[in-house]
């Protein structure tokens, strides 16, 4: 049995379908049983060679956990909240995710788990500028004088992992995505894949200039099952992006797809100095502003050597996020 957290979340839906596929038996938390919302799971649910189930659990809270990791296996710990405007406090973000890593790797000990995955961030990793002029690997740490708010609640929440591993004994390895796309099972403005719907609706008549590393949801799931599998996967970190791009690149990959088909994309950058100008008014300039000159240069090649991980093209993730949102009819062609 694996546990993944947050099951009604963007990357745990997709880990939960994948894992189903794979023969797993999977329990999801949530945070209110009778309320969740599920619909996204339920085309994995009836085809799935293992069982599913739910328990109730939320990273704030104590109770739930001791029920949600028995007689599991592993713990895929995916959950984490996740800023899509600047919070006015940084515990909004950093206390739910170090106390709730604690709760659930603790919890996972008690149980008796062998091995857990935790989902990280490139922000783990990239927010350094002594090592800014260099392609980063596995071996960097972002310095924390250097995070905003959401890098901070990554980085200590995954230092607390590595002490809870070592001080309890259990397995530990540790995923880090770029900005997650691919075809989303349920349409959400709070995720990653809304850059592209805005892009494809004409709502970015402008481009900010930012440099992004991308991982495909779809290629995020597999390496976390890979993690789970690989014996040598116990104690090591994995960097997961499929390519790095300026946002004026994903734009240009759209407009060359979509353009003929009547969505009005833009390619024209944004001045930065425009961005902050904003930034006091808007928490989304503001998030914006704070990414400004940060690269996100690194390598997979430890991933894709140890773990036998095989990434999409980018291009391909962009055109088949985009292909989704079609389909789902949330963004049409402007006539």
């Amino acid at each position: 049995m694996v546990l993944v957290t947050g099951a009604t979340g963007f990357a745990a839906g997709h880990c939960i379908s994948d894992l189903l596929a794979h023969g797993y038996d999977v329990r999801g938390t949530v945070r209110n049983r009778q309320r969740a919302d599920l619909a996204h799971l339920r085309p994995a649910i009836d085809a799935a060679r293992g069982e599913f189930g739910l328990a109730q659990a939320t990273l704030d809270a104590d109770e739930g956990w001791a029920e949600a990791v028995r007689g599991c296996d592993y713990v895929l710990h995916v959950a984490s909240p996740i800023p899509f405007k600047a919070p006015r406090h940084e515990d909004v973000l950093i206390r739910p995710a170090v106390d709730g890593t604690t709760r659930v790797l603790t919890a996972a000990a008690k149980a008796g788990v062998k091995r857990v995955v935790c989902t990280s961030s490139l922000d783990v990793i990239t927010r350094n500028t002594a090592t800014a002029a260099r392609q980063r690997t596995e071996a960097d740490w972002s310095d924390l004088s250097q995070c905003n708010a959401y890098a901070k609640s990554k980085l200590l929440a995954e230092k607390r992992a590595w002490d809870l591993a070592a001080g309890h004994g259990f397995e530990l390895a540790v995923i880090h995505p770029g900005a997650i796309i691919g075809p989303p099972q349920q349409v959400k403005r709070e995720s990653s894949t809304d850059m592209v719907r805005r892009m494809l609706a004409g709502e970015m008549p402008a481009v900010p200039p930012l440099h992004l590393a991308f991982t495909d949801v779809r290629d995020l799931a597999a390496v976390h099952r890979l993690a789970l599998e690989v014996p040598a996967a116990k104690g090591n970190r994995y960097i997961c992006a499929n390519g790095q791009l300026p946002m004026t690149g994903i734009a240009a990959i759209l407009k060359e797809e979509y353009g003929p088909r009547g969505f009005k994309v833009s390619t024209r950058p944004l001045p930065a100095w425009t961005l902050r100008v904003a930034a006091p008014f808007s928490g989304e300039a503001k998030l914006a502003v704070d990414m400004l000159g940060i690269q996100h240069d690194v390598t997979a090649a430890k991933a894709m050597r140890e773990l036998g991980w095989a990434p999409r093209t980018l291009r391909e993730s962009v055109i088949d996020t985009a292909e989704s949102l079609i389909s789902a009819g949330v963004v049409q062609p402007r006539r």
